[in-house]
């Protein structure tokens, strides 16, 4: 089936004139919805707007080809398609424009991201995921352009999955035999980005049910698609994908001209049917739409199109076109027509009105509230002159925020911090922390699950070690935890380059793939992004996937996805949504510019949301993922590439033992110095502090294991207390992880009041490590380095008894 065979497409749906008014509409209600989203963000009610105007009539014939189990991967036009299948309605549609912080008013984020942000409420209140195959879909979007399309990949090879593979069968709730097609929308402009073709080609290798539309109105803001895209058609250029037969591995490819009402129901039954049935990933490029208001509400569009091209965008604006196509073919009169745009507009008038209310109404009564004890404490103070006009700037305030009101109360308590503390100052100071309070749970709540399965909540269990357990590689012990794992839970797979046959370049896959099959262990192509978005959208659909990155290096190539995608979705979500996908990586010492980074700046200020554990042996690895894989948070893994040979004592309980997150290790005890590490890092130190106990120096070493969260109970604060005199020591360049623990230990742990010397930090050069031994050497830590920093702590404090060496 060839794009060229859908130039005539012929009317595939059974519907009736009720079906055809009803789309009349929805797509008028939306429009309006659109126009009146402008005019409210002018209007001050909103901060900003993006719309769905000028691509109403494909949305509701996509919508018609959705079914319940199916998944939503979009972007912020795809207001009328979210209505159509039942999942928003336009007071919610306001209420997101308004930033209703309240769930019930706003059910895809709470209010915490920008209007045109869709996303269902996936998970019931205790956290669990409800039935999926009972309703229909959206993940949560993200604004980045084309940052849908990696999860999209993954929310289709869920569907091969529960098909393919019979233990998966089970999960009724899940997945009904994987008959689910992941629906992904993205704009003409957006499918430059590098993540849109790393996805098909994803897709296409691995034939899934994924089907993505391109909504192509020729413009990315102000650059036409002369500027964008060869050839200026996306499925010209991907033509190549097309399978040449039924069987063939490829895609199939259909162009639709986006105000083609008849045609693009055609069209989507048609390739629904075949992604569906067939598992083919499918491309609709439609084609010839338009954008009535422009981009957004940030400029006018007048600017950069021309008279000719404005012209052409009023002639064919798919609604009126629609409206065309109704009268010719006799499904409705212009009296019908006409009445039912008037509806329309009423319909969204009265919608908006009740969402600015719900919105607006609490707000108001806060301030009102607050005035009235504001007004109390100036009688009480007798300090009118100086309050009165922050509390009456409150009162007159005809649209306050709750900063507004929060700010007044912290500025009016500053003002009589002086005066004798009264009733009504008191009033007023609880006031103002339970709404700092209430707001933390607007603004600042769910980044971790609150579910029975967070990681907090999952029981400690201890290593045990038979009398003559073997000494083995460490990468064994991972062998026999994942092998373990494998064998406790049907829903756990992994995926990455060179996982499945080989059983990954260190050998902790080896020989699974061939005891569970190539549907649980599975190799890859080299395309990170699209293997960390594999993984979420699998996770999203109640899979626990272990994705794998080779090294941690080439980690920069998927940062940007899990930084906003992942790390972020229970938050946006506002506990809506989880994915808990676990990303296993390597890095620290080894040898080379790229195969022995330690980027851990970059990771703790990108993946905030994310889980990060960094074990020191592959022995505490395994109780990490013990602990990860029956949580349903996400986390990153790194192993420390250098020990998968070094000799570790197998537990006997490899696959049940479990390490609690965010509690360090004392590896040696001491009462001089503390020196706070992870990873690689741990030998060396040790290795160091032996040294150092030579020459009269004891050293208390401390291994984090996770730097997020870290140090949960402050056991590192107690061990200043008896050293009082710290040093952090790290493989990341200078500024980065030892600074991120000097804060945390320091700043958040108030352990600066027991410090006699000065903190230190040892980290890495300035740059990535040279190659070679000697590169190794000379550009990261090593033990001379520990041993040195630790003495020169010393000697300061007893000069006589630790001379300068140097």
């Amino acid at each position: 089936m060839s794009a060229a065979e859908t130039a005539q497409p012929v009317l595939g749906a059974p519907l009736t004139k009720a079906d055809f008014l009803t789309d009349y509409r929805l797509a008028w209600e939306s429009r309006h919805a659109s126009l009146a989203g402008r005019k409210e963000v002018f209007m001050g009610k909103a901060k900003f707007g993006i719309f769905g105007d000028g691509k109403e009539v494909p949305q509701l014939a996509m919508a018609r080809a959705f079914q319940n189990g199916d998944f939503r991967a979009g972007y912020y036009r795809d207001q009328t398609f979210m209505v159509a299948i039942g999942e928003l309605t336009w007071q919610q549609y306001f209420a997101q424009l308004y930033a209703n912080p309240d769930a019930e008013a706003e059910p895809a984020t709470a209010g915490r991201a920008m209007n045109g942000h869709f996303a269902t409420r996936m998970l019931d209140d205790d956290g669990n995921l409800k039935p999926l195959v009972n309703s229909k879909n959206s993940s949560a979007d993200i604004s980045p352009t084309g940052g849908q399309m990696p999860r999209l990949l993954g929310l289709a090879y869920a569907s091969k999955l529960f098909r393919q593979n019979p233990e998966l069968h089970q999960f009724t709730d899940l997945s009904t035999n994987g008959n689910e097609v992941a629906f992904g929308t993205i704009g003409n402009a957006s499918t430059s980005e590098g993540m849109f073709f790393e996805t098909l080609n994803a897709a296409g290798v691995l034939q899934v049910p994924l089907l993505v539309s391109v909504w192509d109105d020729h413009y990315g803001i102000s650059v036409p698609a002369e500027y964008q895209t060869t050839k200026q058609s996306i499925s010209a250029i991907m033509a190549g994908l097309q399978r040449e037969g039924e069987g063939e591995q490829g895609f199939e490819i259909f162009v639709v001209r986006g105000w083609d009402y008849a045609g693009l129901l055609d069209t989507y039954q048609r390739a629904a049917a075949v992604c569906r049935e067939q598992h083919v990933p499918v491309l609709v490029h439609v084609t010839e739409l338009t954008q009535p208001q422009g981009h957004s509400t940030s400029g006018s569009h007048e600017r950069y199109k021309s008279k000719d091209r404005l012209h052409w965008e009023e002639t064919h604006d798919c609604l009126h076109k629609l409206r065309e196509w109704l009268l010719a073919e006799g499904h409705a009169t212009e009296l019908e027509l006409d009445d039912i745009e008037k509806t329309a507009a009423a319909t969204i008038k009265t919608a908006r009105t009740a969402a600015w209310a719900a919105f607006f109404d609490p707000i108001k009564a806060e301030r009102d509230e607050a005035v009235a004890m504001l007004e109390k404490l100036v009688a009480d103070t007798g300090t009118e002159n100086s309050l009165h006009d922050m509390v009456e700037q409150l009162k007159a305030n005809p649209t306050p925020i709750r900063a507004d009101i929060v700010r007044t109360l912290r500025r009016v308590l500053r003002a009589v911090r002086n005066e004798k503390r009264s009733f009504g100052r008191r009033v007023v100071q609880r006031h103002l922390e339970q709404l700092l309070a209430e707001n933390a749970d607007r603004y600042n709540s769910n980044l971790f699950s609150q579910s029975e399965y967070a990681v907090g909540n999952i029981e400690e269990v201890a290593a045990s070690f038979a009398p003559d357990a073997a000494q083995v590689d460490g990468r064994e012990v991972l062998q026999a935890c994942f092998d373990a794992n494998f064998q406790r839970d049907p829903s756990i797979f992994a995926i990455g380059e060179d996982v499945g046959k080989i059983g990954d370049v260190n050998q902790a896959f080896a020989g699974l793939q061939e005891k569970f099959g190539e549907l649980r262990i599975t190799d890859t192509g080299i395309r990170e992004c699209t293997i960390v978005g594999q993984g979420i959208g699998a996770a999203l659909r109640g899979l626990r996937p272990i994705t794998e990155i080779q090294y941690l290096d080439y980690l920069l190539y998927a940062i940007q996805i899990l930084s906003d995608d992942l790390a972020c979705l229970q938050y946006r979500t506002k506990g809506g949504q989880k994915a808990p996908l676990i990303v296993r990586t390597r890095g620290h010492r080894l040898e080379g510019i790229w195969h022995s980074g330690s980027p851990m700046q970059m990771i703790l200020g990108s993946i905030r949301g994310m889980h990060v554990c960094v074990p020191r042996n592959m022995t505490q690895a395994a109780g990490f993922y013990n602990t990860l894989l029956r949580s349903d948070e996400p986390a990153l893994v790194i192993e420390c590439l250098n020990g998968y040979r070094l000799k570790e004592t197998i537990p006997s309980n490899v696959g049940e033992f479990t390490l609690p997150l965010g509690r360090p290790e004392v590896l040696k005890q001491g009462t001089d110095v503390t020196v706070v590490t992870y990873g690689s890092m741990c030998r060396i130190v040790m290795d160091a502090a032996k040294q150092l106990a030579e020459v009269g120096i004891s050293v208390e070493v401390i291994d984090v294991q996770t730097l997020l969260p870290f140090d949960t109970d402050q056991l590192i604060a107690d061990s200043l207390q008896k050293t009082n005199r710290v040093v952090f020591a790290d493989e990341d360049v200078p500024g980065g992880a030892t600074a991120f623990m000097m804060q945390q230990v320091l700043d958040e742990q108030g352990a600066y009041r027991y410090l006699d010397s000065q903190p230190r930090c040892l980290a890495a050069q300035p740059h990535r490590p040279a190659y070679s031994s000697d590169g190794d050497y000379f550009s990261k830590p090593n033990t001379e380095d520990v041993f040195d920093t630790v003495y020169e702590l010393m000697s300061e404090v007893a000069p006589e008894k630790f001379p300068d060496i140097y």
